[in-house]
């Protein structure tokens, strides 16, 4: 490989590494904050908090390095601009197009990867990640409850507050219970609490030692009892394992599904999600070429308005075929069509910018018009200026 083409290939490596390394550490944080606060809400258990931003983090993979290439490839061009290394390329006998090759040499293994973790991987998190929830909501009233914490249940009729375990034979200690049913609002407190798991399946909360008050709500009457042991329901558990029904549950999920199974129902909705997962690696080639054009810049000017616009195409590109994919889904454009039309159309613009960073306008003679001599060398044409 030639100095030229080393240079841009690990240029364009080191600033992908810096940019995804960065998209990695605001996503995660971001991530984790929404995750914690789930947890402190009784939404998810604390115990899978890791294990939801792990897999999350794969299915945001595909579009974290996508953004990472244009970036790179983006800022790895207009530096050479700026610093004018691109003059002594170009006095070499270099042009713009010389620079497809190496960012070629970059963009299609990220590409493949993409395409593996769109099509296998994130598929597959999805689907840990509705098992997850899903084995969450099927626990007991009473594993969700952690000690020292409130916990909601059936909408918020129920509220569990538990205490530490006294002695190693309690599974709790001291418990409040709030109930709010049609007729009457109740409060349970007890100092110990168990649960006991009947022949046809249901599971009952069984109390030790405490004491119950219902109030009829609008009215002035109230009951009172002390009880030695007393159940509260939780659930009926049906005869199917709990993991089955949660598996069951992440089938439902569109992007949970295997590609092929996407292919076996052949619906609008799989098709839809068939274009997304095949539209991500292409996406990557094309913002790779595209940021060649784009990051041509005049050193003696500045450089913000140049890398608004990019990242306004960048930001439309992805768009659109978002876009495309709820057309596809909802039955509004035909998937044939679709999974091209957005491609070819930033393939074309591609074309067009590279066309026009290349093509340099000929002198003007005395009468005005150009000469025929106007035509660049391989090593013109690639400031931009017409």
């Amino acid at each position: 490989m030639s100095l030229f083409k080393r240079s841009v290939v690990s240029e364009i490596v080191s600033h992908a590494s810096v940019v995804m390394s960065t998209l990695l550490i605001v996503w995660l944080s971001v991530l984790l904050v929404r995750l914690l606060g789930d947890a402190a809400g009784g939404q998810i258990g604390a115990d899978v908090v890791l294990g939801l931003a792990a897999f999350s983090t794969i299915t945001a993979l595909p579009v974290i390095m996508a953004v990472s290439l244009f970036i790179a490839v983006l800022t790895t061009v207009s530096r050479s601009y700026r610093e004018s290394e691109m003059v002594v390329w170009f006095a070499s006998g270099l042009s713009l197009a010389d620079w497809l090759r190496p960012v070629l040499r970059c963009a299609i293994p990220v590409a493949v990867l993409i395409a593996l973790l769109t099509l296998g991987a994130s598929p597959w998190a999805y689907r840990q990640i509705a098992e997850y929830r899903e084995r969450f909501e099927q626990r007991s009233d009473l594993s969700k409850v952690v000690a020292g914490q409130f916990a909601e249940s059936e909408g918020g009729q129920r509220v569990f507050f538990a205490e530490e375990p006294t002695s190693p034979d309690q599974e709790l200690g001291g418990v409040f219970i709030r109930i709010n049913e049609p007729e009457w609002h109740s409060l349970v407190m007890a100092g110990s609490a168990r649960i006991e798991t009947q022949e046809n399946g249901d599971r009952f909360l069984v109390l030790s030692s405490g004491h119950r008050y219902d109030l009829k709500p609008g009215e002035a009457e109230m009951r009172v009892a002390d009880f030695e042991r007393y159940g509260v329901r939780l659930e009926s558990r049906s005869s199917e394992d709990p993991l089955q029904q949660a598996r069951a549950a992440a089938e439902q999920v569109i992007k949970a599904r295997p590609t092929l199974q996407l292919l076996e129902d052949n619906d609008d909705r799989a098709q839809g999600q068939i274009m997304w997962r095949l539209a991500l690696p292409l996406a990557a080639l094309n913002l790779a070429l595209l940021a060649v054009p784009l990051g041509v810049v005049n050193p003696r000017l500045g450089r913000s308005g140049d890398l608004l616009l990019a990242g306004l195409i960048g930001l439309l590109y992805m768009n659109l075929i978002n876009l495309s994919r709820g057309w596809i889904g909802s039955g509004k454009l035909d998937f044939g069509v679709g999974v091209w039309l957005v491609h070819a159309l930033m393939g074309a613009l591609t074309a067009w910018l590279l066309y026009r960073r290349l093509r340099l306008a000929g002198p003007k003679d005395s009468g005005g018009s150009r000469n025929s001599g106007g035509r660049p060398t391989k090593g013109q044409g690639t400031s931009g200026v017409a």
